[in-house]
């Protein structure tokens, strides 16, 4: 190899020293209505990463931050633990609205 050539890639993520307020407060407001929160970081492409959060009371809700590094710094700083994927306990606990379920029935799906 040729000195100075190197094959291995980088990518630079700029790291933010806190995350976005708005989004842990969100978090915390959340965590602290349904009695404690587990999160699941989603990449969404150009939109940045979801945050599905899963109270401990089975509802659940989501935040959205710039990348998935602001992601898991926002659950860090509001106290919530980042499930890496998701487990069939995790989903078992969900427990969907009334409202979300009507919703769902009005949809039509098309061929």
């Amino acid at each position: 190899m040729a000195e100075g050539s190197d094959t291995t890639l980088t990518a630079q993520q700029t790291v933010t020293d806190q995350a976005p307020s708005g989004v842990v407060a969100g978090i915390r407001s959340f965590a602290a209505a349904h009695g404690g929160a587990k999160a699941v970081i989603e990449y969404v492409g150009k939109r940045g990463a979801r945050i599905v959060l899963v109270g401990s009371d089975g509802a659940w809700g989501d935040q959205f931050a710039d990348d998935t590094v602001a992601a898991r710094e926002a659950c860090a700083e509001a106290g919530v633990a980042v499930e890496n994927a998701w487990e069939r306990e995790l989903m078992d606990q969900m427990r969907p609205s009334n409202d979300l379920w009507r919703s769902m029935a009005r949809r039509v799906m098309a061929r």
